[in-house]
């Protein structure tokens, strides 16, 4: 029994340990983030845009994640170096914690509710890169956010982190409810991917061998 509960509490600090720090300094930006997947959807995240931070927030909330990340940027020049930059080291924090990806289910989606809002997200961790949004926001500003760089969030999360990633807002009133929609299935949809197979615990999601 002592000999079991010693395995079980082994396993257990296992599973808590999928961690991926990331340091991403640039002329552009200075980013410093770590992640830990098996969280708690605990945050502290700054990047200087508020509604982007929003975003995050509850995108780390509703995957279960801890997410701790600051970004330092030339916003004085534009977002578009942030939000770019902080979508790769985002990805790349995942591509790390998930090491050799053994034993995930790889590809996750969900359809999320938000009032009038409707949005889907799919991924797929296949190790090859992808990105399609369709966000159906047609204002230049939403709050303090450029609007159009959601594109480039989910393109530089797709670089770092090796996968495919869809996003679609399927119809909405709202365009703050349309983006956070989106950020709600998207983190949903990854907290699926990243998550355990336990009858596949030592097998690659891949007939290829590789991901």
């Amino acid at each position: 029994m002592e000999r079991d509960g010693m395995m079980t509490l082994k396993k257990t600090a296992t599973l808590r340990t999928r961690t991926g720090i990331i340091k991403r300094d640039t002329t552009e930006t200075q980013i410093a983030l770590k992640l830990v997947i098996d969280g708690q959807g605990l945050y502290k995240i700054t990047t200087g845009i508020r509604f982007f931070d929003h975003m995050l927030e509850l995108f780390t909330r509703h995957g279960g994640f801890d997410l701790t990340l600051k970004c330092t940027g030339d916003l004085d020049i534009d977002q578009h170096h942030t939000v770019e930059d902080v979508g790769i080291a985002l990805g790349e924090a995942f591509h790390k914690a998930l090491g050799d990806k053994k034993g995930i289910m790889r590809a996750g989606y969900f359809v999320m509710a938000m009032d009038e809002t409707l949005a889907v997200a799919a991924v797929d961790l296949s190790g090859r890169v992808s990105y399609v949004v369709d966000d159906k926001v047609k204002v230049r500003l939403v709050g303090d956010f450029q609007s159009e760089l959601l594109a480039d969030f989910f393109d530089g999360f797709a670089r770092g982190a090796k996968a495919n990633v869809h996003v679609k807002t399927m119809y909405g009133r709202s365009n703050h409810h349309k983006i956070e929609a989106i950020f709600k299935a998207f983190a949903r949809a990854l907290r699926g991917a990243c998550s355990r197979d336990e009858r596949m615990r030592e097998m690659l999601p891949s007939t290829k061998g590789l991901l």
